[in-house]
This record gives structure tokens, C-alpha cells and sequence, in this order.
């Protein structure tokens, strides 16, 4: 992954992230003194987020369980009866059906 190389053969989508933690590394530590490490960090962060998405996929969950919840406590006063689910209107209707003909 930090090869650069993506499946493609082109750039891999996480490899910008990976230069810029590098050139903090370089930047911020030297053979003697790591200490520059603790500046990377958002950085280091940024690029683990860019691997493997959990910063993401945990919004997308909470915004799933969000949605679930309301939908769960809202009303269905104005829900459709199974019939008309069933047929969507189509079926037993043929008197709709000649007065919008006009037969």
C-alpha cells in the first residue's frame, strides 16, 4: 500500500496520506530524538482512516441505528390498508378505468 501503486498499476488511494505522514516523520524526527513522533499523529490517523474506514463506517452506523429509531417511533395513522397494497389500485378498478377511457 505504501508502495504507491494502487490495483490499477496507478496511484493508491491511500498513498497522498502516506506521503504526508512520511515527510512529518522526516520533517519532526532524527536518528536521536523521536519525540517529533506525537506531531505525525493526526496524520498517522488520517492515513489508518483512509485504510480501513472506521471512522466512517461507525457514522454510518450510528446514522443507520438513528434512522431505524425514528422510523420505529413514528406513526403509520396514514398507511395505506393491505388492500390497496396489494392491488396498487390496479385491480377491481374497472369502473376508474372506463371513466378515465371515456368508455
Amino acid at each position: 500500500m505504501s508502495s504507491g501503486f494502487g490495483l490499477s498499476g496507478g496511484q493508491s488511494r491511500c498513498f497522498p496520506f502516506w506521503q504526508e505522514m512520511l515527510a512529518c516523520y522526516v520533517v519532526n524526527t532524527n536518528a536521536e530524538d523521536d519525540s517529533g513522533k506525537k506531531k505525525c499523529a493526526p496524520m498517522l490517523e488520517d492515513y489508518y482512516e483512509c485504510l480501513h474506514h472506521k471512522k466512517e463506517a461507525s457514522r454510518v452506523r450510528s446514522l443507520q441505528t438513528a434512522y431505524r429509531k425514528a422510523e420505529a417511533a413514528s406513526s403509520r395513522d396514514d398507511a395505506p390498508p393491505a388492500g390497496a397494497i396489494r392491488n396498487l389500485g390496479l385491480l377491481d378498478k374497472e369502473d376508474d378505468t372506463k371513466a378515465v377511457l371515456g368508455k
